[in-house]
């Protein structure tokens, strides 16, 4: 289990760190686009983003990692690995478009999709979440606060929207 439990990590820490990159790359809150905006009152500082997204990260990277060992795992015991490949598409997706939010927003420029494509991103980290907490309860737990900043960041992308339109 331990040889499963570390190749889960692995895929899943390699799959979060390409998301981070791919975010990273797209991102530019010190730019000219995003200090122009106007954002509500309630929109957090921009240290506190990098600072939000490392933990997200990494809890992301922990939770689906060892949420796919046990999917393996139990695969490995009846012979079918079927809701491990469900999971891992799920966590792939849900990270792709996580990576492809920044893209939306700071290359794009376009408020309106930068905040629907949030709301999807918002229903997948739910869904994924639900995914975690199916498998593992203490684990869904964990991966929650996930899904409530991405609903926070739905909210925040609306307003950005509605005060820019």
């Amino acid at each position: 289990m331990a040889h499963v439990k570390a190749k889960a990590l692995l895929t899943t820490s390699a799959l979060v760190a390409a998301t981070a990159a791919i975010g990273t790359a797209a991102s530019d809150p010190k730019g000219k686009y995003y200090a122009g905006l106007k954002k509500p009152d309630w929109n957090p500082p921009n240290e506190a983003f990098p600072i939000a997204w490392t933990t997200l990260y990494t809890d992301i990277a922990l939770t689906t990692g060892l949420t796919l060992a046990d999917l393996w795992e139990a695969g490995r015991l009846t012979g079918s690995n079927r809701e491990a490949k469900r999971f891992l598409a799920a966590t792939a997706t849900n990270l792709a478009i996580n990576g492809g939010w920044s893209w939306a927003f700071f290359r794009a420029k376009q408020p309106a999709l930068s905040a629907v494509w949030a709301g999807v991103l918002a229903a997948s980290s739910a869904d994924l979440t639900r995914r975690v907490f199916k498998v593992s309860k203490a684990r869904g737990v964990v991966l929650a606060p996930y899904a409530a900043w991405t609903a926070f960041a739905t909210a925040l992308s609306c307003a950005i929207w509605k005060l820019n339109d």
